[in-house]
């Protein structure tokens, strides 16, 4: 009886496979578009909406759960995770630093990020808004989104907004891993497009800023229990929130973006 043998090449693949299996890796498709994505899994943040809003476009996604987007991101260039579900300019700014990752055109939701305030505070909700509004007016907004969303090159700096002179304080509570609408910076500070969003409203209200960095799960509670005053992070609507919290007029449409392994 003729033996037949694969040949090197092919034998090359078998060990190949056999060694990826043996340590629990697991072959991905190339990803060029979302029409690609459904029942595939996705890297998202922990106590977020990332999850529910990815799922209500592809039924069938599974998910992996990590502590920051960029955490998400890595995983995914590792090949961990199919693709990150995350705020867009989050994505872009990630896929700006890191090579090798890709942010789809094509938007999963359509999103507006917000301020929320405690349900009796309807006078602060207002101030945000005529903020937002007045910044828009004067043409200042377009220069905060050049600043912290530039084409190329790193986000800020910070601009110098003068801080009250009284003792009266207005407390931000902010998840500081959403670069860059709030991150800590090298120095060590926590900045952003929230940030100083959040300083022009002390501003207005003639008070100082205090910054308290939070899990973006524990931001919600925090407002609720008095702990802080607003919460500022791509923060969006959902019925679950809204029932609990008043959100301002959104300052920014974005929405939930997939990137993935180029």
């Amino acid at each position: 009886m003729k033996l037949s043998f694969p040949s090197a090449p092919s034998a090359v693949c078998v060990a190949l496979s056999a060694i990826m299996v043996l340590a629990g890796c697991e072959r991905r498709e190339r990803i060029t578009s979302l029409s690609q994505l459904d029942g595939k899994e996705f890297a998202v943040m922990s106590g977020t909406a990332a999850d529910s809003l990815v799922r209500s476009r592809f039924p069938t996604a599974r998910f992996k759960y990590f502590n920051s987007a960029l955490d998400a991101a890595l995983a995914v260039k590792a090949g961990k995770a199919d693709a990150v579900g995350y705020d867009e300019p989050i994505l872009k700014n990630i896929a700006a630093r890191n090579g090798g990752l890709t942010v789809l055109p094509e938007l999963i939701t359509n999103d507006k990020y917000r301020v929320a305030v405690r349900l009796d505070s309807q006078e602060l909700k207002q101030t945000i808004d005529l903020v937002v509004e007045d910044l828009k007016k004067s043409g200042e907004y377009d220069a905060m989104l050049k600043r912290w969303l530039p084409a190329s090159g790193t986000p800020g700096p910070m601009p110098d907004i003068q801080h009250s002179s009284g003792n009266a304080t207005l407390r931000l509570g902010t998840a500081p891993v959403t670069e860059p609408f709030s991150y800590v910076h090298d120095s060590r500070n926590i900045t952003g497009l929230d940030i100083e969003l959040a300083a022009r409203v002390a501003h207005q209200l003639n008070r100082n800023l205090e910054i308290v960095p939070l899990e973006f799960g524990a931001m919600i509670p925090a407002l609720m229990a008095r702990k802080i005053d607003m919460i500022a992070a791509c923060i969006t609507i959902t019925p679950e929130r809204s029932h609990i919290v008043l959100f301002s007029e959104p300052y920014y449409t974005g929405g939930i973006a997939a990137m993935v392994k180029r």
